[in-house]
């Protein structure tokens, strides 16, 4: 091996046991591993930023923005009546919702998809009597597997188009994924319905992580202040600020049968109000009496204790880059900044209810906010957290839900036909959806996930190194050597296989990157066509099911579902098993060597 090839394996391996750590956060480390790149001399210093210019990137920028606009005017709500319809039994359940879900992300975002179903599968399955655990993994599966039935669908189909057209001349068009996808996609779908829900463990099917946390009466008290309370004419502020050390926290106020919870920290304590505390039933017990407080006589507080005309609750769950990830509430003064309560936290199921102002958040931790009704939804966006129950504070507009809609259908049409690259046909559509005002201009750059752009234009470049070094050809050497006169088919196993290990643990989008030009060295070595090749990259990039990890929108369930790391390879390995078992016939019969 020459220097160079040594220097950029073990810049290709340090970001891989990064990207596994997942410290530092992917997009930093795609962009230190691009700028070691340049100043070692692998990357021309000209290329540098070649990446973030690239029809692939552009292509999943605008795709991330068509989706935000798809959510915001709720143009895709229709659908999700269908839903409600076929809840009555769990396998048309799963069929209906997991069908719609693939439809949808096989046009949208992943994550947007499963944004907008989440909180109608939620909801109707908590109607039917049965715990969202038993449809929200299925569901996560099934916007993943959407994506690989066409080129917009993911971005590592995306990202595979266009190394096909630096092999060969000519990107993969809209629908060519689909002659392979569609059929896994299908074969998964079926899958799910009729055996994978079955193998989710049973105590994940109980109430479920929503319900527990709306069960208040757990971590909430009714508090009576006394004559000669010490905390009368003290603010609600002030006795917080004595409770430190027991992470007590009012939430609201009874007074005079009225109730009081905005500016809490500003309300003056008077004899006979009735406070609702939050916190651990000791470190109250311990307060009351020496503040002289009485537990009310009425029973323990629910939800409407909580809840008035101008103050809701909602149950959310913590979304990809949320400022919340890696911080505790204290940190970001939710309190203070946003005028919102964190009442109760669940992590995998378990309700966590103390010392809430420490616990540093994860993605996919399902919290239950109080606020203003007015501010919430847009707090929520802010937060970057996702509804899990469906309420009347998110309102949505239907004029420009068609528009939205509309301008959607006329990008895909334009994509589909060859008229346009899908990176201009998509770009036109979000200029109409900001003219139109279906996406108004702050949505437009908020819903971009812009940590997932920055990973693809720093990695391209990476990708592109590995070629002019020559390692992608010495990888593709060894993997034919190894195989010797193995037929084809097992090579194309292989590589599908090696892809879906490695989406397990790294984002989708790096896979694709490493993998495709490996993919074109091997065809190139036995002397066939690439097609089939880099369709097992862009197949196994997308089947990424045996943990959390793998996937964002797998980790996003994670808490809603009570799921444990475990319960993934449980229901994903023989996701996977089929996926490819359906996969490698077909890449070879509608993509011939």
């Amino acid at each position: 091996m020459t220097l160079d090839q040594i220097l950029i394996s073990a810049l290709l391996v340090i970001a891989l046991v990064l990207f596994v750590l997942g410290r530092p956060r992917y997009d930093l480390v795609a962009l230190g591993t691009l700028i070691a790149g340049v100043v070692l001399g692998l990357v021309p210093a000209k290329d540098a930023f070649s990446g973030f210019g690239h029809d692939a990137v552009i292509t999943v920028a605008a795709v991330l923005a068509i989706s935000r606009a798809l959510a915001l005017t709720g143009a895709l709500e229709p659908l999700t009546s269908l839903v409600r319809k076929a809840s009555a039994n769990t396998v048309t359940h799963i069929l209906v919702l997991c069908g719609i879900g693939a439809v949808i992300s096989a046009f949208m975002n992943n994550v947007g998809a499963l944004a907008l179903l989440m909180p109608i599968a939620i909801q109707s399955t908590i109607k039917a009597g049965r715990s969202p655990a038993g449809v929200l993994m299925p569901l996560a599966f099934s916007t993943v597997l959407g994506g690989m039935v066409t080129l917009i669908g993911t971005p590592p189909n995306v990202i595979v188009s266009g190394f096909r057209a630096q092999a060969v001349g000519e990107p993969y068009h809209l629908l060519d994924f689909a002659w392979v996808g569609l059929p896994a996609a299908l074969a998964g779908l079926v899958y799910m319905a009729l055996l994978g829900w079955r193998l989710i463990p049973g105590d994940r099917l109980g109430k479920g992580a929503v319900a527990d946390l709306m069960d208040v009466g757990a971590y909430m008290t009714e508090l009576t202040v006394k004559p000669g309370s010490s905390l009368i004419d003290r603010t609600v502020g002030e006795a917080e600020a004595s409770w430190t050390d027991s992470d007590l926290t009012v939430v609201g106020l009874i007074r005079d049968d009225r109730r009081i919870f905005g500016a809490m920290a500003r309300q003056k304590i008077a004899e006979g109000d009735v406070l609702l505390v939050r916190g651990e039933s000791e470190a109250i017990t311990r307060r009351a009496r020496a503040a002289g407080l009485d537990f009310a006589a009425s029973e323990r507080p629910s939800a409407e204790h909580l809840q008035s005309q101008d103050v809701v609750m909602a149950e959310v769950v913590v979304g990809v880059g949320s400022p919340l990830i890696g911080r505790h509430a204290g940190e970001l003064g939710l309190r203070e900044t946003y005028g919102i309560n964190l009442l109760a936290l669940s992590r995998e199921g378990a309700a966590i209810r103390s010392r809430l102002g420490r616990v540093r958040m994860q993605i996919g931790d399902v919290l239950l906010l109080q606020g203003d009704a007015r501010r919430l939804q847009a707090v929520m966006a802010d937060l970057r957290c996702l509804p899990l129950v469906e309420r009347d504070i998110i309102k949505h507009d239907q004029r420009r839900g068609r528009i939205a809609l509309g301008l959607f259908g006329a990008g895909i049409a334009l994509a589909a036909s060859g008229l346009l690259p899908a990176a201009v046909a998509f770009a036109i559509v979000v200029l109409g959806l900001v003219v139109s005002n279906a996406l108004p201009v702050r949505e437009l750059y908020t819903g971009i996930e812009w940590p997932v752009i920055v990973l693809l234009g720093a990695m391209i470049p990476i990708g592109a190194a590995l070629e002019t070094t020559g390692v992608t050809g010495l990888i593709a050497d060894g993997i034919v050597g190894l195989g010797g006169d193995v037929p084809v088919w097992v090579l194309l196993a292989a590589l599908l296989v090696v892809t879906m290990t490695l989406s397990d643990i790294l984002n989708n989008a790096a896979t694709a990157v490493i993998m495709a030009p490996i993919s074109i060295a091997v065809a190139q070595g036995i002397d066939v066509s690439p097609d089939p090749f880099l369709m097992a990259v862009a197949i196994g990039a997308s089947s990424s099911f045996l943990t959390p990890i793998g996937h964002q929108n797998n980790a996003l369930v994670m808490g809603p579902g009570g799921y444990h790391f475990g319960d993934y390879w449980r229901v994903g390995l023989p996701l996977e098993i089929v996926v490819a078992v359906v996969s490698v016939p077909l890449l070879l019969l509608f993509w011939p060597l």
